[in-house]
């Protein structure tokens, strides 16, 4: 039985692993040797009333297509369905998501739309966000309206919709045979929410150059610098690589030091300072924990170009050319047979 996840079960027989995931009622199980897999669903026949469903290709809502060359996960069907429900499977396709230009606020002298419909795209979007972390940044602003949303908002996650009608093939895609490092990757909109001034934190995990884990969430208070506002989203990348680490033990995976791309200096300072001074001492405490990681060697800060930071899709909007690119730079492709 895992430490970090008890529905998943590892067995080990010299260089082979046996994996098996549970979920409710559903057992996903997968090995390095066939012969363990006959023998683990053999045994589950003998115990329990079950069927086989053969080779993973549908699981929650996510379509699962493994090939040679490695394994693409999306939720076309669902994209479709979708479009289809909320009658935009007709509309004119875009190339980005969310405007540069339109800034979403509260807008109280706007015209009020139904709120049960605007809740109802909100959560069709977040669900689609499972193999889409492209929208994850659009869906997550646009949701902050869900109280009182009018046409402006209504209109942004038409584009949202819009934007899926052009990319409903787009997946991740995780290929085979590449090297097993964990990087992650940190950024921060500073004060990029106007209704609050609060901050936008937004990373991302890739595992053997695959994108495992991603977020995009406001911040909870307001940050009087872009410093602040940089920690703060690091600390929470360092909290995600903390937990990875030791779920990635039990597939018998270990890593000493974890490097964090970060394109802030000052952020990448602050967390190798043993010293609180002056400028740091009105953030909370519990984002310092950060720098004790550092000091012990398990996370290491490293500077990166603000243009390679892959989170950079993760807080803001982006023109199309450079949304292009740190889309493909997440993995993500069409599938193709």
């Amino acid at each position: 039985m895992g430490t970090a996840n008890k529905t998943l079960f590892t067995r080990q027989e010299k260089d082979d692993i046996l994996l098996v995931q549970i979920y409710v009622d559903d057992i996903i199980f997968g090995s390095t040797n066939g012969i363990l897999c006959k023998q683990f669903s053999d045994s589950m026949s003998k115990e329990f009333e079950m069927s086989m469903m053969g080779e993973l290709n549908f699981f929650l809502g996510l379509q699962i297509r493994q090939s040679d060359a490695g394994i693409h996960i999306s939720q076309s069907n669902y994209c479709k369905e979708m479009l289809k429900k909320f009658e935009m499977d007709d509309a004119r396709p875009i190339s980005t998501p969310m405007s540069t230009s339109d800034k979403l606020t509260e807008d109280l002298k706007g015209i009020p739309v139904d709120i049960k419909k605007y809740r109802g795209m909100i959560g069709s979007l977040l669900y689609i966000t499972a193999s889409r972390p492209d929208i994850q940044y659009s869906v997550c602003k646009c949701a902050r309206f869900q109280v009182a949303p009018n046409e402006s908002h209504l209109s942004a996650v038409k584009r949202i919709l819009r934007y899926l009608k052009g990319t409903t093939k787009l997946g991740l895609w995780y290929p085979k045979g590449l090297s097993f490092d964990l990087v992650c990757f940190s950024d921060s909109d500073y004060a990029g929410h106007l209704v609050d001034r609060k901050s936008t934190s937004g990373t991302c995990q890739f595992l053997g150059g695959c994108l495992v884990s991603w977020f995009s969430k406001k911040q909870n208070s307001v940050s009087i610098s872009t410093t602040e506002a940089e920690y703060i989203a690091v600390a929470k990348c360092c909290a995600q690589i903390l937990w990875m680490k030791q779920t990635l033990a039990d597939y018998n995976k270990k890593f000493d030091v974890v490097s964090i791309l970060c394109d802030n200096m000052s952020a990448i300072d602050l967390s190798k300072n043993p010293v609180l001074h002056s400028s740091s001492k009105h953030i909370d405490v519990r984002h310092h924990f950060l720098r004790d990681h550092v000091n012990k060697g398990d996370i290491k800060m490293t500077h990166i170009d603000t243009k390679n930071n892959v989170a950079d899709i993760f807080t803001k909007p982006l023109h199309s050319e450079r949304y292009a690119k740190l889309r493909l730079d997440l993995g993500m492709l069409e599938y193709t047979n």
